[in-house]
């Protein structure tokens, strides 16, 4: 009989899973995803790349994130037979200052947790909500948190602070960075991937509808582009990233708009969608012919070249660049554009291998190495989860 975990990734509209057996190592089972939730919700698991179940419901069908775990669940626990489901873990992406490791979540942990869901109101809640309704479903299945702040705890302190007066600091409000459990499964892939690269200095680029960029030294986190919120940083899908603070100050003031209309502009209204007008999807931008598709993608490419320029201050120099996410992996054409700003610092791709499916892309002529690695935040949950509960693997 095999032990398995469940990693869960919960929004406000979608939960990502997946299962993992431990079986001389951790070895993904099952992936799924649960999409629409509030509209017409839609469930899909695969197996060994092929549908296992496919279930859709009506529109505003009553199924809440607690009701679609459950189905969830259910199939897990039916699809494992004679295996056992040990344990839960959570992608959780704020834990403050407290939370700098993978935790076991009980009531204690959840009231502290709580506490920082005005610091990612867009993610914690949601986060939060799928391990309140896997602890009514599954009361004795153990859960582990994993946050996307703990990674960052190795920043040094000046990486962690804002010019602001000292007792803001004291309170918490400083610089944590996020992407964490990405950036870690990074870092924990360079010493088979690229052994020469793994003590070096290296920065990934994490580039989804999220996006953000960690400068890594020896595979540890030294500073990040993201700080007090997932705000900050890049453009992304829909967030601005870094703004002049006066910006908000003028459109509370001159404009009239309230905090919570400031709060949706600059998540789900800005980025690629609102400079493009058009989407904040990358590739539906690529195939647009638009010039307002071309400025949002060309902005977006600026963006990561001008914050590498900071994370190469913070380094001392650069030795390799790693891309990964949705857009970092599957998107040539940006990693192009990237690439070609980059030249000074004498990046130098090949077109074949970007546009191929090899792990290194840049030239051997090229004085910074450039990869792509696929992420796989689940896989790290699930080997936090183990090694947590003591499993082994």
């Amino acid at each position: 009989m095999a032990n398995a975990v469940l990693t869960i990734n919960a929004g406000s509209s979608s939960i990502k899973f997946a299962l993992f057996e431990l079986v001389n190592g951790l070895t993904q089972r099952a992936v799924g995803v649960v999409e629409n939730i509030g509209a017409a919700p839609h469930l899909r698991i695969r197996t060994g790349g092929q549908v296992a179940l496919e279930r859709r419901w009506p529109d505003h069908a009553p199924l809440d994130h607690e009701a679609l775990l459950g189905q969830v669940l259910d199939w897990v626990e039916t699809h494992l037979g004679a295996d056992r489901l040990v344990a839960a873990g959570h992608r959780i992406v704020h834990g403050g200052e407290d939370f700098t490791a993978p935790a076991r979540l009980d009531e204690a942990a959840m009231v502290r947790l709580a506490l920082l869901n005005q610091l990612a109101p867009l993610h914690e809640p949601h986060n939060l909500a799928a391990v309140r309704a896997v602890m009514k479903l599954r009361p004795n299945l153990p859960q582990i948190g994993c946050f996307d702040t703990a990674f960052h705890h190795t920043m040094p302190p000046l990486a962690t602070r804002f010019g602001l007066p000292r007792h803001f600091h004291d309170e918490g409000v400083r610089r944590y960075g996020f992407h964490g459990l990405s950036y870690e499964y990074i870092a924990s892939q360079l010493p088979a991937a690229a052994p020469h690269l793994a003590d070096k200095r290296v920065i990934v680029a994490h580039l989804g509808n999220g996006a953000s960029m960690c400068a890594l030294q020896a595979g540890k986190s030294i500073d990040s582009t993201m700080g007090f919120t997932a705000l900050d940083g890049l453009m992304m899908g829909t967030r601005c990233g870094s703004i002049d603070p006066g910006v908000l100050i003028y459109l509370a003031q001159a404009r009239g708009m309230s905090a919570d209309e400031i709060t949706t502009l600059l998540y789900k209204k800005s980025g690629l969608l609102g400079v493009s007008g058009i989407s904040s999807d990358v590739r539906a931008l690529l195939a647009d012919p638009r010039p307002e598709a071309a400025e949002a993608l060309d902005l977006f490419a600026y963006t990561v070249a001008r914050h590498t320029g900071a994370l190469v201050a913070v380094l001392g120099g650069l030795d390799g660049f790693v891309f990964t996410a949705g857009i970092g992996e599957h998107a040539a054409p940006l990693r192009a554009a990237i690439c070609q700003r980059l030249a000074w610092l004498g990046v130098e791709i090949s077109a074949q291998a970007n546009e191929g499916s090899e792990s290194a892309i840049s030239t051997p002529d090229s004085q910074v190495e450039v990869r792509v690695i696929p992420t796989n935040e689940g896989l790290m949950i699930a080997r936090h989860a183990v090694a947590l509960l003591g499993l082994g693997g």
